[in-house]
């Protein structure tokens, strides 16, 4: 006999989310995604650690965001700085550049990051690791000088990841080479 309301399971939470945001219709804007195709296709994800390709969703990656401990976001970052020339921010400087709207989307993440804090949601960390753009227009190519540093920027997020104690491995070096390719977009780096 059941004396009350059934209690829901306990959500799943995410240690680490590491999500691209950007259209990739908007040429250097599509990075995140990019980035994030390079780190699958190169790299094993650990256990705890979830690449998500948010796009342009703001809000609706509210839930992610509120079920996760740690967050890396992987965007087009507009300062005052060669294009193509790696950026990270930590911290409250995260806030202060998406309130800035650094690319045409990110007036959503600033939305996406006060709306987890105002529900005390707030992950223990964020960082936002990209790269200058050099054309945010209507393109699906990304520029030279952003096809140059993505080497580097996929470098420091696995550095950003492994300072969070995850060990990834280059997909060379792992034991099991046949994992199922769930996302062929983003593997192929679309």
């Amino acid at each position: 006999m059941n004396d009350g309301p059934a209690r829901e399971p306990a959500k799943d939470r995410i240690s680490l989310l590491v999500l691209g945001l950007g259209n990739v219709l908007l040429g250097d804007d599509g990075l995140g995604a990019a980035t994030l195709a390079c780190i699958e296709k190169e790299y094993v994800v650990p256990p705890g650690v979830r690449l998500e390709d948010g796009g342009t969703l703001g809000l609706s990656l509210l839930g992610l965001i509120a079920d996760s401990d740690n967050v890396i976001l992987v965007d087009a970052v507009r300062v005052d700085a060669p294009p193509g020339t790696l950026v990270r921010l930590s911290g409250t400087d995260v806030l202060d550049a998406v309130r800035d709207r650094l690319s045409p989307h990110q007036v959503g993440v600033a939305d996406l990051l006060d709306a987890a804090r105002h529900i005390d949601c707030y992950p223990a960390t964020v960082t936002l690791l990209g790269l200058v753009p050099d054309a945010i227009d209507l393109a699906v190519a990304r520029s030279s000088a952003v096809c140059e540093g993505l080497g580097e920027l996929v470098a420091a997020i696995v550095r950003e990841v492994q300072s969070l104690g995850y060990k990834m491995l280059p997909e060379t070096q792992a034991a099991d080479r046949n994992r199922p390719i769930h996302n062929l977009a983003r593997h192929f780096g679309m």
